[in-house]
């Protein structure tokens, strides 16, 4: 987590860096006018540049928008689309509904987190894998559902979860 107060600086400025993403998110910002009320539209074009957000980059934004970096961290971890971490090179999002839960999501979970040795919100070492749940994706019909790099999947097993996760696991792409 990063420090609620305004003093935290990054290790080095960023734009400093040479890495034009930061340029580009400036420039973003300044078409939002720095203003404060542009921040989930300035984390989105973070996180397209960047991949995810880490504590510099919200400090960052946090300076160029003059925001507390608590409000900027609260922001970016109250939704679920924003990623503190890298991804995997495939996600595997596994939906704990009511509908998906009372027909065994918990033990989809149970089984990939075992089979993969990461828990829900993880990556794999590898970076091959990441682990994730969803409060509801809205597949209720379906129960229990699991997202497979953006497709969703119906009336999942262990088993059947688990065959799609470890090709992931075993095979480079």
């Amino acid at each position: 987590m990063i420090a609620p107060t305004a003093k935290r600086r990054p290790k080095a400025a960023p734009a400093a860096s040479g890495d034009k993403r930061y340029k580009i998110l400036e420039t973003h910002m300044k078409r939002h006018l720095f203003k404060q009320d542009a921040l989930i539209e300035v984390l989105h074009k973070a996180q397209e540049l960047f991949g995810f957000l880490d504590n510099d980059l919200l400090v960052y934004i946090a300076q160029h928008l003059k925001l507390p970096p608590s409000r900027v961290y609260g922001v970016a971890t109250f939704y679920h689309f924003f990623n503190l971490k890298p991804k995997g090179e495939h996600t595997c999002v596994i939906c704990m509904g009511t509908a998906c839960y009372v027909k065994g999501a918990d033990k989809l979970l149970a089984a990939l987190e075992d089979h993969t040795g990461i828990k829900a919100g993880e990556t794999t070492a590898d970076g091959k894998v990441s682990l994730l749940t969803a409060r509801c994706i809205g597949a209720c019909g379906i129960a229990p559902a699991v997202v497979h790099d953006g497709v969703v999947t119906a009336r999942q097993t262990p088993e059947s979860a688990l065959e799609k996760v470890k090709g992931w696991m075993h095979h480079a792409t």
